[in-house]
Formats: C-alpha cells, structure tokens, sequence
C-alpha cells in the first residue's frame, strides 16, 4: 500500500515535445526534488529528448546526477569562494555572479549571471568593466539573467533583457550565448530576431515537466477503515469524533509532504479572504487535507502522521474499503511518492 504518481507517459513526453518545438535548444531544470519525478527520472527524460544539457540547483545534486546524465550540467546556484569542493566531471558549468567569483574559478567552465529586476544575485552594470580580465581565465559559456514571474508594474521582461544586451554590448563582451528564464514563446522570438548572431537558451522546469496538469496524479491507498459514533475518542490526542462517520487511515503522511505547504503570494480580495478562513479553522484543529473521496476533499481528522494521514469521512459518504486509492491535490516540488506507475 502506497502514495503512488500515476504518469500518463504518452500524454507527459509529448507535452515535453510541445515545449521543445516552442522553445529551441532549450535547457531542462531538474533540482529540488526533480519536480516529484526525482532526479534519476528526469535525467532520462532529458536524454530521451535529445538535450546536450540539463541544468540542476546545486553542486551536490550534479554530482549525484552525471552517473545519469552524460550530457554537460549547469549548476543553477551561484559560485562562492569558500564553498565546500565537490568532485566534478570538466563537462559542469559553474554558474558565477560575481567578479570575484569568476576570479575564483581559473580554468573553469562559467556561465555569468547579471542582477535583474528580481534583485536575487548577480553581476552589476558597474562590474561589467572588470570582468574583461577576470573571463580571460575562464571558459565562458555564455551569460544569464533570471527574471520575475510577475510584473505588477507593467514592465516588459523583453525590453529587460535587451537593456542588458546593450549593456554586455557595450562593454565589449561576447554575446554569443544567453541563457534566460520565464520569457514566452513570443518574447524568445522578439530577441532572436533583433540579436540574430546570439543563441538564446530558455532554462525551463516547472513548465516542461508540470505544464500539462492532467498527465499526473497522486493517489494514497486506504491501509484500515474504522466506524465511529459521534463522541468516540480517537488518535494520538483521544479527540472526539465530531458526527457519525468513518476514520480512514490513507498512505501519505509528512515524510511524503503531505500537509506540507510552501507559502504562497495572495493577490485579490477573494483568495486573502479563504486563507484567512483557513487559518481561522486551523485553530480549532479543523485542516482540509489533499485527499479526495465521494467528489470531496475530506478533513484530516488529526495533524497527519509520519506515512500516513487519518481522515475523517461521514457516515452520509460512501465508505471507503481497504485497498482502494483516494486523488491526492499534492505540490509535485513538496512530494515524495512511494511509486511511479507509468500508464
């Protein structure tokens, strides 16, 4: 009995060729947890596609993927002096957003990363001028910038990065390759066109692997299922059962992410008010779970455990049997499956 992702692998890969045919040469992102899929999967997923690189966040995750992975390893995370030395093939890419940086990889391999407007990490304009000697001793790969999802000002992530093309131009740098992140389809083509001697490399993740919501779905099977009467104490804490109705104890519990959520930004009256109902709930130990029985999402009916969560089903629902297997609404980067079943 297990949390299981079921994968429609016929409808998943031809989204991925979707994505590939949109977005030439473009650069597959497999870090955190590999999207829900894990790094060994999506290592062979990239393969399959043909992909002469694949990009992962850090330097611990490239060294667990080049066994799967034969072709060059772009390390998202920046470069810092004083990092702890991991064993690397000559084919990873260090990325670099610093001078200082630079300097402090002689000889390697380098992609730069210049400051957006996501203000995360970077080189600035002002450095431009220093990197001329600090690249001589690197084999630079070419330059990156990381843009914002959102932009509530108005501004065109376009016109972003052309500013810095300029800029890169005009300090007599090689502009022979960018990499970019979270530009359209119409927006890559807009700055092909304009800078045709430059290839623009999208690095892509969350929309190649999880673009296509109805290719996946997680599903916990139901391990033991107990009536109880209305006042019956129950669990770890002896609470008392609120109505009539079933306890039913389903895979998935906190080693797998399940109640596990990353802070999300709210925008609009409407979602700021559920969250503050939830919170509002929650206090009264009252927590909607990700499951989902007789078309409904049904409540936890205490804090899931470490492999399984308990969930409380009335008795005017039909009751769930041992072995069958309830939809789980999971986050793909906050899950680990037991299984992958593809189908």
């Amino acid at each position: 009995m297990a949390l299981t992702l079921y994968v429609d692998t016929a409808r998943w890969r031809a989204h991925h060729k979707h994505v590939q045919e949109q977005f030439p040469g473009l650069v597959p992102v497999c870090k955190g947890n590999g999207y829900g899929f894990g790094h060994e999967r999506l290592a062979e997923e990239a393969t399959r596609m043909g992909s002469d690189i694949l990009a992962v966040g850090t330097t611990y995750e490239a060294a667990r993927i080049k066994d799967w992975f034969s072709g060059d390893l772009l390390v998202l995370t920046p470069y810092r002096r004083g990092e702890e030395p991991v064993p690397l093939p000559d084919r990873v890419i260090r990325s670099v957003s610093s001078v200082d940086g630079v300097y402090g990889l002689v000889g390697a391999r380098v992609v730069i990363e210049v400051m957006s407007s996501m203000k995360r990490h970077g080189v600035s304009e002002q450095e431009l001028p220093q990197l001329h000697a600090a690249i001589e001793n690197v084999r630079l790969e070419g330059f990156a910038i990381h843009l914002p999802l959102d932009r509530t000002d108005g501004s065109d992530a376009v016109e972003e990065v052309i500013g810095w093309m300029d800029r890169l131009r005009a300090a007599r740098l090689p502009l022979h390759t960018m990499f970019v992140s979270h530009l359209k389809t119409d927006e890559l083509a807009r700055l092909q066109q304009q800078f045709p001697q430059t290839r623009f490399r999208a690095r892509i993740g969350t929309r190649l692997w999880l673009g296509d919501h109805e290719a996946t779905e997680y599903r916990g099977a139901v391990l033991d299922v107990t009536r109880v009467a209305k006042g019956d104490r129950f669990g770890y804490r002896q609470q008392k059962a609120a109505s009539d109705g079933f306890l039913v104890v389903v895979a998935g519990g906190t080693s797998h992410g399940v109640g596990l959520e990353a802070p999300k930004a709210l925008h609009g009256v409407m979602p700021r008010a559920k969250g503050v109902a939830r919170a509002g709930l929650a206090t009264v130990n009252r927590n909607l779970s990700p499951f989902v029985w007789g078309g409904k999402q049904r409540w936890f009916a205490e804090p899931p455990h470490m492999q399984v969560s308990i969930l409380f089903v009335p008795s005017d629902a039909p009751e769930p049997k041992v072995g069958d297997e309830l939809v789980a609404h999971l986050r793909h980067t906050t899950t680990q499956f037991d299984r992958l079943v593809d189908r």
